[in-house]
């Protein structure tokens, strides 16, 4: 790993020139010119003011102090006070080969240490079929724990099932509704129920005799939403099975209320001194009157959790005055139960609706005692479909919305992941689908896929021509193409590392593309398979490499790496 050599030899550096380390935070970052360097840090400005020197003269102590090492050259001081660091050519020469080697491996890190990490994602209502912003949740939610894993953590992704509330009931009710109109039976459709066209098909599915019973049965109502919420369900792992999203668990809010959990929260929570009984709540930071859901809420005398000591604008109810608890309580069992089962960190993924219940959440963590990092939360903003430069409003299947599987048979599963995970997770994306359905470089999918393709010919083309990938160790390296390749697939484990610590998957799809782009330019730039022999094993094991960490990053997208495409054309020799 890169940064390890880079911060131990810079906290080496400090102790021998006599500075104190304790609490530094060494931070390195990617020079955005290739003519500063491979790899850069501002640790001398930063310790400019608790040292009172010139960052500069702090700079030029620590290059001159730097150890030296096998993987980059002394440092070089720029500007007002910053260390370039340099690979040796050595290194970038012998890289190929340890990518070779490392093969799958190559790229991952123990960095994590272990650290026991929950990842819930995707979570939506089990009352219709996942949507785009589902869509994009599970592509990050997914790519986040493959992310941890290969970064050394025990991450494992989970669902939470909300079976526990009106809206299942309100599917049942619909379901009822749509198998009467089927059978001829007169049953209205409750007023804000589900009108969507995916709830006849449910209803086509039910068997005939059993559902007529249920109609005519006084407590029918639960037959239809047991049937309502298991078919959904099954819909929703269906189609999230087929995306490629993983779940170790697909947790009921009904497990909550059933093994006495809600009720175990709010007596820890009342231990704790974090609850009281009111009319109103007795801390309001902004000053504003109660609004309209906490007067419904606390119409009589409610129990209040204490939030606003940790940060929340104003404390929040979590039993109404009628005795049942708010939709924040089960929430906070829920969490209370992550931690018990012994993760170290909760990372929730939300939609973009969810603002408000993010310092609510983490307000009820810390008065479980549970600490401010126990609980992070990334908002999975809006997704804007466009086709002909016009959003798509409509769906063929629902009549309401795009879902997920319209989607995948639109574009398909890998271009879907890839275009999700190229934007931040809080940024709006829009989706193109016409540029998702070209076959060509302006899809970015198409374009990355591409060159992992075109790497996989032109090896074949060599071993045709009784050509191998080199085996030894060092290869040289001249040409600046060459070399521009090699420094960027040095690059990848730090790249996953740092998407790791950031939870920003979409750093890996960012650097994919940029290695597909280094990749081209050497194809262009420099004949792979020639009469020079060992020139070509040589550029042969170079291209080796690049496929491998194309490979890899693939694969912590959850998107393939083919070996042939319809546009692959045999390379020039």
């Amino acid at each position: 790993m890169v940064w390890k050599p880079l911060t131990d030899g810079l906290l080496e550096a400090m102790r021998r020139c006599g500075f104190d380390e304790r609490g530094i935070r060494v931070e390195l970052a990617v020079p955005r010119e290739s003519s500063h360097g491979d790899w850069t840090t501002n640790l001398a400005l930063t310790l400019a003011k608790p040292l009172k020197r010139p960052p500069r003269a702090i700079a030029e102590a620590l290059a001159a102090a730097f150890p030296a090492g096998e993987t980059f050259a002394p440092p070089e001081v720029a500007g007002p006070g910053f260390l370039n660091f340099r690979y040796l050519k050595s290194y970038l020469e012998s890289l190929p080969s340890r990518i070779a080697v490392a093969g799958e491996s190559f790229g991952r890190s123990e960095f994590g240490e272990g650290e026991k990490i929950l990842v819930e994602y995707v979570s939506a209502n089990p009352t219709g079929p996942l949507n785009i912003v589902s869509a994009r949740a599970a592509a990050v939610g997914a790519a986040l724990v493959r992310l941890l894993r290969a970064t050394g953590h025990s991450a494992d992704g989970e669902f939470y099932v909300n079976d526990a509330g009106r809206q299942v009931d309100l599917l049942g009710e619909s379901m009822a509704a749509r198998f009467a109109e089927r059978v001829g039976a007169e049953r209205e459709l409750p007023a804000d129920g589900y009108r969507g066209e995916y709830v006849r098909e449910l209803a086509a599915r039910l068997p005939e005799s059993e559902a007529r019973a249920a109609l005519a049965a006084k407590n029918g109502a639960e037959w239809f939403r047991d049937h309502a919420l298991e078919h959904m369900l099954a819909w929703q792992r269906r189609d999230l099975d087929d995306y490629g999203a993983e779940f170790s668990r697909w947790f009921r809010e009904t497990e909550v209320h059933d093994s006495g959990a809600v009720q175990a929260t709010l007596e820890e929570l009342t231990r704790r001194g974090e609850t009281y009984r009111a009319r109103t709540p007795e801390v309001d930071r902004s000053g504003a009157p109660p609004d309209a859901e906490e007067r419904a809420e606390a119409s009589g005398e409610a129990t209040y959790l204490r939030t606003s000591r940790y940060g929340d604008d104003k404390d929040r109810v979590i039993v109404k005055s009628s005795g049942a608890p708010t939709y924040l309580l089960p929430d906070i069992a829920y969490h209370r139960d992550k931690h018990a089962r012994g993760y170290r960190r909760a990372i929730d993924l939300w939609g973009p609706d969810h603002h408000g219940y993010v310092p609510r959440m983490k307000a009820a963590m810390q008065a479980l005692g549970y600490g401010e990092d126990f609980l992070e939360v990334l908002i999975v903003q809006q997704v804007n479909l466009l086709s002909g430069g016009q959003p798509v409003r409509m769906s063929k299947r629902a009549g309401e919305f795009i879902t997920l599987r319209d989607l995948m048979d639109e574009v398909g599963a890998d271009c879907a992941k890839f275009f999700f995970l190229l934007r931040s997770t809080g940024a709006h994306l829009d989706f193109d689908l016409d540029v998702a359905r070209q076959q060509n470089d302006e899809n970015p999918a198409y374009y990355v896929q591409y060159a992992h393709a075109r790497i996989s010919a032109v090896l074949r083309f060599g071993a045709e021509r009784g050509l191998t990938a080199s085996t030894e160790a060092r290869i040289p390296i001249e040409a600046p193409e060459e070399i521009a390749l090699v420094r960027t697939l040095a690059t990848f484990p730090e790249v996953v590392r740092g998407a790791a610590f950031a939870r920003e998957p979409h750093r890996i799809p960012t650097f994919l593309i940029e290695t597909a782009a280094e990749f081209h330019r050497f194809y262009h730039a420099c004949r792979v398979v020639t009469e020079d022999a060992e020139r070509s094993r040589a550029r042969l094991q170079l291209c080796r490499a690049a496929r491998c960490v194309l490979r890899n990053g693939l694969a912590l997208m959850g998107v393939s790496a083919p070996e042939r495409m319809e546009r692959e054309t045999e390379p020039a020799v």
